[in-house]
């Protein structure tokens, strides 16, 4: 008899988790159900904006696609919402009348966007009622509004200041849009990003056409619109910031709700244990943005201080590869996940902004000033060496670079405007690598006297952070006959996460056929 697995939601980390489980289903040990609430198999959400703007196709974004999973033995049920999950019967009660049998259950259910509490807009966190012209943009559905509003040269508010804002602005303003970003506090990224890089940052925006209303607290949607729909965007000061699309950028939520339902512990996300099992309950498990992993026992030093789920697709996918090799020990009568590699350790964070005309990386606690002999001093304790900051800073051009160095290692790091030197900072960053004593060197990368082309990424190192894929894979796909980026990506799966990589994959391939042509 072979192991009933169920997953719930089918998005971009459940979709990865099936494509893994494929052998085991294709040999009979396991029978697989995936139910998703959308119409449409996995696919990218990241990039909706850029399926809104027009720059990507709805068939570049897919991840999935469910006639082959049927084919090859799974049960792909779309448009169907998980109503209630029976833990004492094994089963998974669905919409439609049915229900399903599962041995494993794996919660993929992902996260939702956090709708803010304004005037004419449902406050309801779970079912909110957005009104016309309002859109969180996080569907196929939602980025056509978007792209209506593009096409037109209409006015499009983005509210929040977070990088996935950031990204739609500035492509709904390169596209034709008049866009005006609105945020708390004096400039985006307030939670990422230092006040210098910030305001860098802001300027930046501002030279690639997206208006920048900062300090801003907004109240309430007008809706005057002709068709009813919204109107303006009010703020707490009496103002009102007019428009005819209102774009919801204001972060997401871990869906919990199934799993609160069903009685399984939850906190930011739902809490499993580093087998991703949930806690007291060793048939479910969760995955992704709605997984939260810190483990029952008070005395584990790794989970002392965990955090909440990262929101970022990387991490996800790479839970969903060690599950899989799990359920399939399990599912062949074994038990010891000790015959795996340990699940990988979750990188630190690193944000990266990259649009026409302008880059930004940012990453670790970059909040300590140079001259702050407080801050620079407080972690110099039990023989730690103090931190010290590097500052250049070049506004009129868009330019800004900072490292925060502990005994010659990045803890944290901004860079505006120099995309060599933020490549290669953030490489150094995530291998924990000690910096050169001579920190300008690392400014000189994006000199003058650098060489065009000589900025394509390095094939040692990783260029897709989502994907975990090297430039030396990448290089060995194009060598192999990959001439673009979808091609590249269908090999490798490099650039199927937040797109921040493209460019990266477009510089490799551009440089493997110019030494073609040189030859």
């Amino acid at each position: 008899m072979s192991e009933q697995i169920v997953i719930v939601g089918f998005g971009p980390v459940a979709a990865r988790l099936v494509d893994e489980l494929l052998p085991a289903v294709r040999s009979g040990k396991v029978g697989l159900t995936v139910v998703g609430e959308e119409a449409e198999a996995a696919y990218n959400r990241v990039l909706v904006a850029d399926l809104g703007v027009g720059r990507t196709t709805a068939e570049a974004l897919a991840l999935s696609d469910a006639a082959e999973l049927t084919a090859q033995g799974a049960d792909i049920r779309l448009g169907v919402r998980v109503k209630r999950v029976d833990r004492a019967r094994q089963q998974v009660l669905l919409s439609d009348g049915g229900a399903v049998h599962y041995d494993r259950l794996v919660f993929a259910t992902g996260s939702r966007p956090v709708i803010p509490n304004l005037t004419g807009i449902n406050p309801d966190p779970t079912h909110p009622v957005l009104p016309a012209g309002v859109t969180a943009l996080r569907d196929i559905r939602d980025a056509e509004a978007l792209r209506r509003a593009v096409t037109g040269g209409k006015r499009v508010v983005v509210l929040g200041g977070g990088v996935l804002g950031l990204e739609t602005a500035l492509a709904a303003a390169e596209e034709g849009a008049t866009v005006t970003v609105v945020h708390n506090g004096p400039h985006p990224l307030g939670r990422n990003i230092d006040r210098g890089g910030g305001s860098v940052l802001a300027a930046s925006l501002r030279r690639c056409g997206v208006r920048m209303a900062g300090n801003a607290r907004s109240t309430g949607v007008e809706h005057n619109a002709p068709d009813g729909g919204f109107s303006a965007l009010l703020l707490d000061d009496g103002s009102a910031i007019d428009g005819d699309l209102l774009v919801l950028s204001c972060g997401v939520r871990p869906r919990t709700e199934l799993a609160e339902g069903c009685g399984l512990s939850t906190s930011a996300g739902i809490l499993v244990d580093h087998k991703l099992r949930a806690h007291h309950e060793p048939h479910i498990f969760a995955i992704g943005d709605c997984a939260e992993v810190r483990c029952p026992d008070p005395d584990c030093a790794p989970c002392r201080n965990a955090k909440g789920p990262s929101g970022l697709v990387g991490p996800g996918w790479r839970q969903a590869e060690w599950l899989a090799g799990y359920l399939t020990l399990l599912a062949d009568g074994g038990e010891d996940a000790a015959l795996l590699p340990a699940l990988p350790a979750e990188q630190p964070g690193v944000i990266v902004l990259k649009a026409r005309g302008m880059n930004m990386a940012v990453a670790g606690d970059n909040s300590a000033e140079p001259w702050d002999e407080d801050a620079l001093a407080a972690g110099a304790v039990n023989g730690r060496p103090r931190l010290q900051v590097s500052q250049w800073a070049d506004p009129e051009h868009g330019r800004y670079v900072k490292m925060t160095t502990r005994g010659g290692v990045l803890e944290g790091l901004v860079a505006v405007g120099m995309p060599r030197t933020a490549a290669e900072l953030v490489g150094l960053f995530e291998r924990g690598a000690e910096l050169p004593a001579d920190r300008s060197l690392l400014l000189r990368l994006d000199g003058p006297d650098q060489l065009p082309g000589t900025g394509a990424a390095d094939p040692a190192g990783t260029v897709c952070r989502c994907a975990g894929v090297s430039g030396a894979a990448i290089q060995g796909a194009v060598e192999e006959g990959c001439s673009t980026v979808p091609e590249v990506s269908k090999a490798t799966r490099a650039g199927t996460g937040c797109g921040g990589c493209h460019e990266d994959i477009k510089g490799l391939i551009e440089k493997h056929f110019r030494a073609v042509q040189a030859a």
